[in-house]
């Protein structure tokens, strides 16, 4: 069964083509290259700042985490699936520069006969723990209160997503600029940074569908119902070989994670990491790309007559190498989808790249020359690694 095939049995899509095609006449802001859409300042009609507003959910990760949930019983889960909503606003947000002055905002919508209270309470208080522990780092975040709706007409379970404000100088923004010439650097997804509280196996907030269904075995098909479209052809529902609490194990470990808590590690924030790039760095950032839908693809949107080279990535995770052998997915299709092995990307001169490695290393978190920048016709992205060469 071919992948594209796969993706449209489950309703889903790695590419996104009708959405994009259905926004492609809309206004894209004063800087259409920019990571986020970037608006006059409509709030004090300064000339010299903008405004920015972005929306994002968890995704599908809720469902995951909804079994998880309900098979052991543990309400921790609920708190990164608030990470991760809170995350794929505010790192594409720093990747325009935006770190200070933030209002972030939540719309939950659940299915009460199944997500209680105490779930709720547990994502709203998440949220607020985690906003706490950026500020250490210069992050300004402030929670702005939400809406929490009982749809359970039309939300099976439970979606979880946030919308984040912020005004900043438009002399302060970081809009692509990418150059030939430019070497890439990234920043790994997977380990454990010194501000995480475990090991992280790198999975984002994309590619839950296809990580959920491809992976874990019929058992959850028939036990939980809900946790998925019930009109979904068969041969692709949980058609895996993994129970959520099978045991993976990770090199330089002492103990095996379970499957489950390895798909559901927090999307990992850079905003640590960024804020000191920022502060360091500022006027030789020609580029950042938060790698979420499109994976090591994601770039070609932000570039034209450019040809991206990724020649050096760092390792395949663990994760995405047990997500490959359940799928059997093309590996062209897993660069695509996932972001395997590395979600932040830094573009810069070649004289600038070993402060950003040094920088990421401080926080422990791995990061090296991944690439380079060249001329090119239109938007080219070549991945050679030892899975293969693929160009997009």
């Amino acid at each position: 069964m071919s992948d594209k095939y796969k993706y449209d049995l489950r309703g889903v899509s790695a590419t996104k083509d009708e959405v994009h095609a259905a926004i492609k006449g809309l206004d894209k802001g004063l800087y259409p290259n920019a990571f986020c859409k970037i608006l006059p300042d409509i709030a004090a009609n300064d000339p010299d700042y903008c405004n920015l507003m972005h929306a994002d959910t968890a995704g599908t990760k809720t469902s995951l985490a909804y079994l998880y949930w309900r098979e052991t019983g543990n309400l921790d889960v609920w708190k990164g699936i608030a990470q991760d909503a809170i995350v794929m606003n505010l790192d594409d947000m720093a990747c325009v520069g935006a770190t200070q002055g933030i209002l972030l905002s939540s719309t939950i919508g659940r299915n009460k006969r199944l997500i209680p209270g105490e779930v709720i309470s547990t994502l709203i208080n998440a949220a607020s723990e985690f906003v706490e522990e950026l500020r250490p780092y210069g992050i300004d975040v402030h929670l702005s209160g939400g809406e929490t709706a009982d749809v359970g007409d039309i939300v099976r379970t439970i979606d979880v997503g946030y919308t984040a404000f912020a005004r900043l100088k438009r002399s302060d923004l970081i809009v692509n600029d990418i150059q030939e010439g430019d070497v890439i650097v990234g920043l790994a997804s997977y380990g454990q940074a010194n501000y995480e509280s475990a090991y992280n196996g790198g999975m984002g907030s994309n590619g839950l569908t296809s990580a959920r269904h491809d992976v874990l075995n019929s058992f959850y098909a028939d036990q939980y119902p809900e946790s998925y479209d019930g009109k979904m052809p068969t041969e692709v529902a949980y058609v895996g070989m993994k129970r959520l609490t099978d045991p993976v194990h990770i090199p330089g470990l002492d103990q095996p994670l379970d499957v489950g808590r390895l798909i559901l590690s927090p999307t990992r924030t850079y905003l640590p990491v960024i804020q000191q790039l920022l502060d360091e760095l500022r006027p030789h950032l020609h580029g950042m790309i938060h790698c979420t839908g499109g994976g090591q693809t994601k770039v070609s949107k932000f570039v034209q007559d450019r040809h991206i080279i990724k020649d050096n990535l760092l390792p395949v995770p663990p994760l995405f190498e047990l997500i490959q052998e359940q799928s059997n997915t093309s590996w062209r299709e897993m660069y695509q989808v996932f972001n395997m092995g590395h979600r932040l990307e830094v573009y810069l001169p070649e004289a600038q790249a070993d402060t950003v490695i040094d920088i990421a290393r401080s926080f422990n978190i791995d990061a090296q020359r991944i690439g380079r920048v060249e001329a090119g016709k239109g938007a080219q992205v070549t991945i050679k690694s030892s899975k293969g060469e693929f160009n997009y």
